[in-house]
């Protein structure tokens, strides 16, 4: 079986992928494991023939809002897994993420993890009982639950999400009348499967949540001259960033060039400087280990010739 990536976009509004020439150049590198998929909301809004060719049939196209967009997920699930029953991995996204990792990284990662979820999860962030917000202030304790709204599934969790979904229709019906249920019904899902606890508990996108630009919406990064902007990307590239393969949100304006940097030079930057502090330290305990041999060698030689 050659195991594959289903790319899953969800797009509106203009219908335009900010960044499309970066993705399509991205995903050439890995395009023996890539599939790439788009729901859409308005397809006559569609100008790109790759996104064209892309785009799910209009029979797997669901309204959506700007606070439900679960039909979106469900449909993009549904269609990619009986499109290429290779996919194994399901990878969220919007039309304003892009990648930010590169394409060889991302592929070790995924052949090493293909089988695992990759999903940042925790205890709700606001108060159910004040706030309506995916309904589950209606749920017991151990399932008030949040996630990050775009993240990566393996096959065997979206089968389970949608035979949940399937046989708990009234159950998910009230979760998505609460409102911005992706970022809770998977969540729940999941740990009511009892399987919650085995997914990797990362986010697949480095998102600054920090300067929200509405109440559910994160920074949009727009411009390299601001240092904000710069100090956080390299801040998250300091730090742990094994699955952080994506940024969002990216405005069409922001620099291709930055993102190539950081995409193609920033990360072998970071992990030869890595790889020097671990080489240097192997060297260290190689050199004390030598050191303490022809010492013992050197003292048991006194002993020989003294007694």
């Amino acid at each position: 079986m050659s195991k594959k990536v289903a790319l899953c976009f969800i797009i509106s509004y203009d219908h335009v992928l900010s960044k499309e020439h970066i993705w399509r150049e991205w995903i050439e590198e890995n395009q023996d494991i890539c599939n790439v998929y788009f729901f859409y909301k308005d397809y006559n809004k569609i100008k790109s023939p790759w996104v064209k060719l892309h785009a799910l049939p209009p029979s797997f196209i669901y309204p959506t809002t700007y606070t439900n967009i679960i039909p979106a997920y469900l449909s993009l699930i549904t269609f990619a897994s009986q499109h290429d029953e290779n996919n194994q991995w399901f990878c969220f996204l919007t039309d304003s993420c892009c990648p930010i990792a590169p394409p060889e990284h991302f592929r070790k990662m995924f052949f090493k993890f293909y089988d695992k979820t990759v999903l940042r999860w925790g205890p709700a962030w606001w108060n159910p009982t004040f706030q309506k917000r995916a309904n589950i202030g209606l749920l017991p304790q151990y399932l008030r639950l949040a996630h990050d709204p775009y993240f990566i599934l393996n096959r065997f969790d979206a089968m389970l999400i949608l035979h949940f979904v399937k046989s708990k229709v009234n159950f998910v019906k009230v979760i998505c009348e609460g409102g911005v249920a992706n970022e809770s019904l998977f969540a729940v899902i999941l740990n009511i499967c009892a399987v919650l606890d085995k997914t990797i508990c990362d986010a697949t996108h480095m998102t600054d949540w920090t300067r929200m630009t509405s109440p559910t919406s994160p920074y949009v990064f727009h411009d390299e001259n601001n240092e904000t902007d710069v100090k956080f990307i390299e801040d998250e590239l300091k730090a742990s960033r094994d699955f952080k393969f994506f940024i969002r949100k990216v405005n069409p304006l922001f620099p291709d060039k930055l993102l190539r940097h950081y995409i193609y030079e920033k990360f072998y930057d970071s992990n030869k400087l890595f790889n020097r502090k671990k080489d240097s330290l192997v060297n260290n305990i190689i050199g004390i280990f030598v050191f303490v041999l022809i010492f013992s060698l050197l003292n048991g030689l006194v002993y020989y010739f003294t007694h």
